[in-house]
Order: C-alpha cells, then sequence, then structure tokens
C-alpha cells in the first residue's frame, strides 16, 4: 500500500556534511565570506573594486580568504565601493547559531492545535528562524488504543515523518502509506494527512514541521 517512492525522483547532488569555505567561526573568515557575497552579487571582479578602492588585487584575494584581518579604513573604502554599511561586513559572525538538546524522555508534551484524542505530541524543541529564515518543529508522536483516526491535518509547509514503533496506515492526499519502524515518508502538509488505520500499537513516530518563518509586522 502506498506510492510515490523516491524511485525516480531526482535528488540534487548536494552534501549537505560537506566543510563550506570560508568557515565563519572567525571574524576574518566572516569579513571575507561578505565581501566575496557581495562582490558577486554585484557582478564584480576582485580587479574592479581594487580599481574603485585603491586596494590591491593581491590584499583583496587575501581579504575574501579570510588570512588577513582588514584595517578600519580598508573596511570604510570596501563599504563604499560596495554601497553597503560597514555593519554588513560583520553580520555573520554576530549571527546567532541555534541548538537545542533534549534528553530522553523529555520534551515538553502539548496540545497542539487541531490535535485528535489520543494523539501525544511532544514538542523536542524548535528553532525559529535560524539562518535559513525558516521555523522547524521537531515533535515524538505517540499513538494508543485511544487515539483517533481522521487523517484531516492540514497546515502550511513541509513535514517528515519517521516511523518508530508500531504500525500504521497514514494518507497523504488521495494516497496511503503503510508505515513500519524504519519507514519515512516526506510530503507537503498543506494536502489533508494523518493516520487512517492504526495496526500495530503503540505506534512512535518522528514528525518534522518546517515553514516558512512569519515576517514581523
Amino acid at each position: 500500500m502506498g506510492s510515490g517512492t523516491m524511485g525516480e525522483t531526482k535528488v540534487e547532488a548536494q552534501n549537505p556534511h560537506a566543510v563550506r569555505e570560508p568557515k565563519e567561526n572567525n571574524l576574518e573568515q566572516a569579513i571575507g565570506h561578505e565581501v566575496r557575497l557581495l562582490r558577486k552579487h554585484l557582478g564584480l571582479t576582485v580587479t574592479d573594486i581594487a580599481g574603485s578602492t585603491g586596494i590591491s588585487v593581491g590584499m583583496l584575494s587575501k581579504i575574501e580568504n579570510g588570512n588577513i584581518s582588514p584595517s578600519l579604513s580598508t573596511l570604510q573604502s570596501l563599504a563604499r565601493a560596495l554601497g553597503v554599511p560597514l555593519t554588513t561586513f560583520f553580520r555573520r559572525f554576530e549571527e546567532r547559531r541555534s541548538a537545542v538538546f533534549v534528553k530522553a524522555g523529555g520534551g515538553v508534551e502539548l496540545e497542539r492545535r487541531g490535535t485528535r484524542a489520543g494523539h501525544q505530541y511532544n514538542l523536542l524543541g524548535h528553532i525559529d528562524g535560524g539562518s535559513g529564515g525558516v521555523r522547524v518543529e521537531p515533535y515524538l508522536i505517540t499513538l494508543t488504543k485511544a487515539s483517533d483516526v481522521f487523517p484531516t491535518f492540514q497546515h502550511e509547509g513541509l513535514e517528515f515523518l519517521y516511523m518508530i514503533e508500531g504500525e500504521v496506515v497514514y494518507r497523504h492526499a488521495d494516497q496511503l502509506f503503510t508505515l513500519q519502524p524504519g519507514d519515512s515518508l516526506f510530503f507537503d502538509a498543506d494536502a489533508p494527512h494523518g493516520p487512517e488505520q492504526l495496526i500495530s500499537l503503540p505506534a512512535r513516530y518522528l514528525s518534522i514541521i518546517s515553514y516558512p518563518r512569519q515576517a514581523e509586522g
């Protein structure tokens, strides 16, 4: 039961665990990253910037690679050439990086809006925005004999399920998927979805929901 497997799905050729260059854990590399990013965004070459600032091409290359600590006057010249405030060069270094750690059995048990009877939600923390402007909410969901089965959940964003224990038939739009331990399902959460049949209980699965952070009015 179930279709829509990855069979012929095109997977982007990217490695999320690759070391990104330059690393941004020190000030020089953070500044260099911003200078290069802004220059490329404007379609300018290192030679173009050198001509408008009087900074040598060699010096600019060292700055972009994070190999030297540029002086304040040099940063002011770059800021004028790139048309940005001086503080722009420091934003990546000062940007907060979030991490949430939850011990086994932890998390916040809650009643999520639209939750059906017997659906236990444990929120395992959330990161609101981060560097990508995306809100992510991971839940550990437990279903028991007392759980309702109405596949009518519907909300914005994307959702990823990973089955840990038990077995359920899960509906997404007009498709049915039998989820067993180790199975996963990734889908557009704007379509009606939810467990339609509880086969083996208790059932537990990890649900990770991501959606754009709402703009602040």
